[in-house]
C-alpha cells in the first residue's frame, strides 16, 4: 500500500493554515484586550490634574448691582453654578445647585416658589432649607460679599450647613 497524500486545490485552504490564521487572530484579541486593560488602569491611577482644581478654587463671581436683584427672587448663574437668592426682608444667598441628597442639579420653579430635585424630589425654600426628604440638610452655600453695592460670590468655596443660621444672609450696608 502507498501513503497517498491529500490534494488541496486553490479554492480549498489547507486545515494549518487556516489553524495558524484563528493562533494569530486570537493572539491579536488577546494584545487589544491587555493594552485596553492597562488604558483602564492607567486612566483609573493617573492623579487628577491640579491645574483645574486650582484655577476653580479662587473664583470670584461678580453677579452685578443689589438693584438688579428683587426681594423675593432667585436668580440663576450658569458660569458660577450658583444661585443667588434675594429673601423678601433684603438679604442674599448665594445657594449651590446641587442636591444635598444625591449631587443632581435642582432647578429653581418659580411657580412653586421653592427648589425641587428631579432625582428624588426633594424640596427646598427660597433660603435652601429642606422642606421635603429624602435630603438630609440644607443647600450649601457660597461665600459672598457686598462691595459699593455689587454682590461677589466666591464659587471656589462651599459651606456645608444643616440650617439656616442668620449670620448666612449678607445684607447690603444700608439696609
Amino acid at each position: 500500500m502507498t501513503n497517498i497524500k491529500p490534494q488541496y486545490t486553490n479554492s480549498e485552504p489547507s486545515p494549518s493554515s487556516r489553524r495558524s490564521f484563528f493562533t494569530k487572530l486570537w493572539v491579536l484579541l488577546g494584545i487589544v484586550a491587555l493594552a485596553e486593560l492597562f488604558g483602564v488602569l492607567f486612566g483609573y491611577f493617573k492623579p487628577r490634574k491640579q491645574a483645574v482644581v486650582t484655577a476653580m478654587a479662587e473664583t470670584i463671581i461678580t453677579a452685578g448691582s443689589i438693584d438688579k436683584f428683587e426681594p423675593g427672587t432667585v436668580t440663576a448663574f450658569v458660569r458660577g453654578k450658583f444661585y443667588l437668592a434675594r429673601l423678601q426682608d433684603g438679604g442674599f444667598l448665594a445657594l449651590s445647585r446641587t442636591c444635598t441628597h444625591l449631587g443632581c442639579t435642582v432647578p429653581w420653579v418659580a411657580a412653586q416658589n421653592k427648589f425641587v430635585c428631579p432625582c428624588h424630589s426633594s424640596e427646598f425654600d427660597i433660603r435652601g432649607e429642606v422642606i421635603s426628604p429624602p435630603a438630609p440638610r440644607a443647600l450649601d452655600i457660597h461665600p459672598m460679599v457686598i462691595e459699593n453695592n455689587i454682590v461677589k460670590v466666591n464659587t471656589g468655596k462651599r459651606i456645608k450647613r444643616t440650617f439656616l443660621e442668620t449670620a448666612q444672609v449678607v445684607y447690603p450696608k444700608d439696609i
